[in-house]
């Protein structure tokens, strides 16, 4: 249709509505789709017209068009459907249910299914995640302005918002000017002319020499106006066509016009009734890469137009999904504690910070660099400097002459960025002249150089890190107007990105769908957009400020901001809407001429911070008023570097007199207080320590030595604070004193010199035969001889503020209101001598398990059988989820086979064959896409899992003498890397490289009269293994050299009345904390175990033998290192 049609259709439309047409102008609205009237529409929504609502969005349109629409009818027909539940009107339910809601299945199988099963509850609410439902009328209030929100964000509707602004009564005069137009023609016009018809042209019959009187004085159709037009919707800014985005990065390439407009989130439809601003204040939520959102693609994709419904089970669960929790409206508050105000600590660094960044795991630590080229890290809550390296060039000979010249004319460097890389064992800095290092990081006051790269022309003006392809890379930007990206192992480069007309002044990599990029701001204003390919910019757009710039993403990775100051010293923060590549929102509250470049900040998904004026500005993210202000007992500079730590509990402030101040709020007071308590008892001697050096290491080599290939470089240090001489005695100035003399072996031996907790519980007795913690950590899940599994969640008060696993608050052995218990299917009615084994989905929603009968699928929120399948026999031995599809199932069988199995269809895709015995272990590596297997065979197979063709396998070396007792049967686990894996049996612990499958390290205990190993895992950083003995022993291992770290004797957890026969026969790591870890015993009880809080850690690494320690390499950032590890 011409664009004339299109705005005849309006003036049709105002026309109407003027005239009271009501139900005909609503109808043309539909069946024209160009004009979406949002105040019928919400009229009808709060009417609950729910066919006519469905009816007039059909127009403009459909469930499958795009994300936006899938969740707009979605929401509709869910409020549908439980408000016929709340009238209990079942069978008015099941119909919709059937009719409208079974076109979701096909997306979101597991959604469909708990949907279902309200259908079985008296009153829905009992739904944990309904519970806070209200009446019909607040729910429907408040679904509405989550609808407005999706429709505002909806691509289809980007022009049809807002009614044209048209004078009243268009329609009619513009009848009136063609009607005078007429009468001019007219061979005789009268002077007043009798008009009786519109359907033919007008003419006037006998001449009078009159001529026709102007339109503005005499119109010959009067224009009638009438209250109730058109609404002008001024809050719907007006939107230009735009084609759908499928990546982010859409709307910033059409080129839109910088209009604001309203977020909202393409999120997955769930049972969450649409969360507020105010709620998400209060409880921001922030998704991991263990636990994913799940998004539907746009209405370009194929797999959302012409995915094929599934059969079979699918019609039962499809894993996992979100479900988003109810929220309604709160209060805006923000308690004093939320605010960084007290200063906690005052570091003196020696020369001006310009740059700062926490660890991304321990979070007290604090990397610095300064104006003159310095380094410096930090460990805030000891106080202590751990690390200083002045600016040297590690090799002179290989830089450029460009470069050798500069510092021969001018020696002096700053640095202009410094940061750690995401997993923390890596960091970079980005110097003033040409070049970038990054170290390596080892834990305490080891940093290592790993690789020096000549990279710019001039000043390297930025640093990132990435991930593209699965493979950690570095991001630079320089004075020479040039991005480049380089491999973090090598340093070769792999893109270089040409297109700016000015010096490149920073970078944000980042990813969203799937789909891998960077922004990049120059020092002429521009804001530019790369893919990892050579086809150029996709975004050419204008900062505000037009010079110095800088972009961050919140912690969640859902909003884009900027900080920029210009020339003149304006500053401007603004928030962007990333689909239109225009600003959403700009921030008040910076003075006009700012006394240097601002620098920004963002913590929790809640605030922002900037250095203005000497203090530090707060604004809440969804206000543009400024909040509040920090002073920081003064002595800041004008403009101070600033840095959150990623918890959002410390602030690093940098101030006038060449030092740092670090602020907490309530939570960082409260850790750096019991950080304090790690003070060293000053008055040992070196003297002392020098005499007592010899016996040490004679103790500590007859205790730990472990044998095996000893290998070139350290084991990456992820989450453990792996400090070596600090725990263990004062700093001395002779660094060169050989740091193995002095250490010692831990030895816990009472109840006083570690935290452990005995897990209540008033329901079996029976032995724990597997034992895990839920992905988030708030909650520890067994499963019993039995076939009964138990749950036991902490809560979230004053002494445990994150709600995570603790041994210092005893947790509720939790059951839902139903009583009902999670009771595996059994054979014979005999569970002891049944094969236990069980999964949990990534977002602890569902659990997998089987106990010698059918395997069974648990809801962990009902404890409600989902489904049974696969009746022995062969049993299941062992489960395992696929990493990157839910829907598939690595399965072990009691007859030595693994059957892949596809949950959706209800099929075996393939049975691997290659074990003599039962499967006793499964592991999947995501970067190596292979699939580990263990069997009582004591044989290791990797399999492919593209084909499922086995590669290789190997037989484990049963140490002479051992004879084996079927105590612990071979398991696997991978390592944090995803390339080396954890091989226990009950005479050894062993790592190898996956890909070769050949032994890194390895420990048999010397004496063959040892007791056997029980059980072992790696913790959540894979820097230690925590394995439990027959004696009930504890033993803690350094994972880089499989020497013992830690040893705990029973006395030291376990009451002294108990029976010499009850031992641990399961170990579980908690997902985020790296020292602690819980015990299964056979009297089924379970422990909690954790080091004292003055110690925060299971003693320290061993010193490595011959300087040396094992050759796993750094986790790639491809790997899911936040996944539990199967067990």
């Amino acid at each position: 249709m011409s664009s004339l049609s299109r705005e005849l259709v309006f003036l049709i439309l105002q026309f109407l509505d003027e005239e009271k047409f009501k139900e005909t102008v609503h109808k043309l609205e539909q069946e024209s789709g160009f004009y979406f009237n949002m105040k019928y529409f919400e009229d009808e929504v709060i009417n609950g017209n729910w066919d006519e609502v469905e009816r007039y969005l059909g127009g403009f349109t459909k469930v499958d068009d795009n994300r936006y629409s899938m969740k707009i009818f979605f929401e509709i027909r869910k409020q549908k459907y439980l408000e016929a539940l709340d009238k209990h009107d079942r069978s008015k339910a099941v119909e919709i249910l059937v009719k409208d809601l079974k076109v979701f299945a096909s997306f979101n199988e597991e959604l469909f299914k708990e949907i279902t099963q309200l259908l079985t509850l008296e009153n829905f609410r009992e739904n944990e995640q309904l519970s806070k439902y209200g009446d019909t009328k607040s729910a429907r209030a408040i679904m509405l302005v989550e609808l407005k929100k999706l429709i505002e964000a909806n691509p289809l509707f980007r022009d049809k918002l807002q009614f044209p602004n048209l004078k009243s009564s268009r329609l009619r005069t513009l009848i009136n000017q063609s009607l005078n137009w007429q009468h001019q023609l007219c061979k005789n016009p009268r002077p007043n002319p009798d008009i009786k018809t519109l359907f033919v042209d007008h003419s006037c019959g006998q001449p009078n020499g009159a001529r026709a009187p102007s339109p503005a004085n005499n119109p010959l159709l009067g224009s009638i106006p009438k209250p109730g037009g058109f609404p002008q919707l001024g809050a719907h800014g007006p939107f230009q066509p735009a084609p759908t985005p499928v990546a982010p990065l859409a709307g910033w390439m059409s080129n839109p016009p910088a209009v604001t407009h309203p977020a909202v989130s393409g999120g997955a439809i769930g049972f969450g009734t649409p969360t507020n601003p105010a709620a998400m204040l209060k409880h921001p939520r922030t998704p991991s890469a263990a636990n994913p959102s799940m998004d539907y693609p746009s209405g370009d994709s194929d797999h959302v137009s012409k995915r094929p419904r599934p059969v079979g089970l699918s019609e039962e669960v499809n894993l996992p999904v979100n479900m988003m929790p109810v929220t309604y409206p709160q209060s805006h508050s923000y308690p004093q504690d939320d605010f960084h105000k007290a200063v906690a600590r005052t570091l003196s660094q020696g020369s001006a910070p310009m740059s700062m960044d926490f660890h991304p795991v321990q979070q007290t630590l604090l990397l610095v660099g300064t104006n003159v080229g310095d380094i410096g890290l930090w460990d805030v809550g000891t106080k202590e400097r751990l690390v200083v390296r002045n600016f040297k060039v590690w090799e002179l000979g290989k830089c450029s002459m460009a470069l050798q010249a500069a510092l021969v004319k001018d020696p002096t460097v700053s640095v202009n960025r410094i940061i750690w890389s995401p997993d923390g064992t890596l960091f970079g800095v980005a110097y003033s002249r040409h070049i970038v290092q990054i170290y390596s990081y080892h834990g305490g006051d080891d940093i290592r150089q790993h690789l020096e790269i000549d990279a710019h022309v001039g000043g390297v003006n930025d640093i990132a890190f990435a991930h593209p392809n699965k493979q950690l890379c570095i991001i630079t930007c320089g004075d020479d107007k040039t991005i480049k990206v380089w491999e973090a192992t090598s340093g070769t480069k792999q893109f270089t990105f040409e297109g700016h007309e000015a010096p490149v002044y920073s970078v944000c990599p980042h990813y969203k769908e799937n789909i891998q990029f960077i922004f990049s701001t120059a020092l002429d204003g521009k804001i530019k957009a790369w893919l990892y390919d050579n086809l150029g910019s996709r975004v050419d757009y204008d900062a505000p400020g037009h010079w110095c710039t800088t972009m961050a993403y919140s912690a969640d990775g859902s909003r884009l901001f900027s900080c920029g100051t210009s020339k003149d010293g304006e500053s401007h923060l603004v928030e962007w809407n990333e689909s239109e590549g225009a600003v959403k929102r700009t921030y008040q509250g910076f003075r006009k001429r700012s006394m240097g470049v601002v620098q920004f900040d963002t913590t929790r998904n809640r605030f922002l911070a900037a250095g203005d004026e000497f203090v530090i500005k707060i604004w809440d993210m969804d206000n543009t008023s400024l909040l509040t202000t920090i002073e920081a007992d003064g002595g800041l500079p004008a403009s101070p570097r600033i840095r959150f730590n990623k918890e959002g509990t410390l602030l690093a402030v940098s101030t006038v007199d060449n030092g740092i101040k670090v602020l907490a709020n309530a939570d960082g007071v409260r850790l750096l207080r019991t950080l304090e308590n790690r003070s060293f008892d000053a008055s040992r001697s070196a003297s002392e320590t020098v005499t007592k050096a010899a016996a040490a290491a004679a103790a500590a080599a007859a205790a730990a030595t472990s044998s095996g290939t000893a290998a070139p470089s350290s084991i990456t240090a992820m989450n453990g604070d792996n400090r070596s001489m600090v725990d263990v005695k004062p700093r001395i100035a002779d660094e060169s004193m050989d740091k193995s003399k002095v250490w010692k072996l831990m030895e816990i031996t009472d109840t006083a010199q570690c935290r452990s907790l005995k897990l209540g519980d008033s329901i079996r007795t029976a032995k724990i035969s597997r034992l895990i913690y839920t992905n988030s950590g708030v909650a520890i899940l067994a499963l019993a001889s039995n076939a009964v599994h138990l749950l036991w969640k902490w809560p979230r008060n004053e002494r445990n503020s994150t709600g995570k696993a603790t041994a210092s608050v005893s947790p509720q052995l939790w059951q839902p209101p139903s009583g009902i218990l999670m009771t595996n299917d059994t054979i014979d009615n005999s569970p002891d001598e049944a094969v236990h084994c069980f999964a949990l989905s990534k977002n602890d929603s569902y659990v997998m398990s089987a106990s010698g009968g059918k395997i069974s699928l648990f809801n962990m929120m009902t404890f409600k059988t989902m489904t049974t399948f696969m009746p022995p026999p062969p049993a299941a031995t062992f489960l395992a989820f696929h990493p990157q599809d839910n829907n598939i199932i690595a399965i072990g069988m009691d007859d030595s086979t693994i059957q892949i199995y596809n949950v959706r269809i209800d099929e075996v895709k393939s049975k691997l064959r290659g074990h003599s015995k039962k499967i006793t272990g499964l592991a999947f590596s995501n970067v190596l896409n292979v699939l580990v297997s263990s069997g009582a065979d004591a044989q290791i197979c990797v399999w492919n899992t593209d084909g499922w063709e086995r590669q290789r396998s190997r037989f484990l070396q049963i140490p002479s003498g051992r004879p084996t007792s079927n105590i612990l049967d071979t398991r696997v686990q991978f390592h944090q890397d995803q390339q080396h894996c954890l091989v226990v049996h009950e005479t050894q612990i062993a790592i190898y490289d996956a890909s070769k499958l050949e032994p890194v390290k390895q420990w048999p205990p010397r004496e063959t009269s040892a007791p056997p190993i029980t059980h072992a895992t790696f913790s959540c950083d894979s820097q230690l293994i925590y394995a439990s003995f027959l004696d009930a022993t504890v033993c803690i291992f350094s994972a880089s050299s499989l020497r013992l770290q830690c040893r705990i004797l029973p006395a030291s957890y376990l009451p002294q009345n108990i029976s010499s026969n009850v031992h641990p026969v399961v170990v579980a790591a908690h997902p985020s904390e790296a020292n602690q870890f819980a015990l299964g015993l056979t009297d089924g009880s379970v422990y909690v175990m954790e080091p004292l809080e003055s110690e925060r850690k299971w003693g320290i690494p061993p010193p490595a033998e011959n300087g040396s320690t094992s050759n796993m390499s750094t986790p790639p950032n491809g790997a899911s290192s936040s996944d539990q590890p199967e067990r």
